[in-house]
């Protein structure tokens, strides 16, 4: 899980490893110091390896850093914040 990249990219509001076609993704919403992580995908060639993991938390890392409220509409998400 070491050698996955996550890439944050603000302007489209959302973290992804790899390229399209095969493009995993983490995105979010943001209002009044709050983002809400409301869907992840994996590709099926990248599945199993703990990249959606690693996206996960690249995402709430990055809201840490900046203060953010944190809150999942994505079912996955929602495991990482109990």
């Amino acid at each position: 899980m070491n050698d996955i990249t996550v890439v944050h990219q603000p302007e489209q509001l959302r973290f992804i490893v790899g390229s399209a076609p095969d493009q995993a993704m983490l995105e979010y919403r943001l209002a009044n110091k709050t983002i809400n992580f409301h869907h992840t995908f994996v590709p099926p060639s990248m599945r199993g390896k703990g990249v959606a993991e690693k996206l996960v938390r690249a995402g709430l890392s990055w809201a840490n850093e900046q203060q953010l409220t944190t809150e999942a509409s994505c079912s996955y998400v929602q495991k990482f914040l109990r």
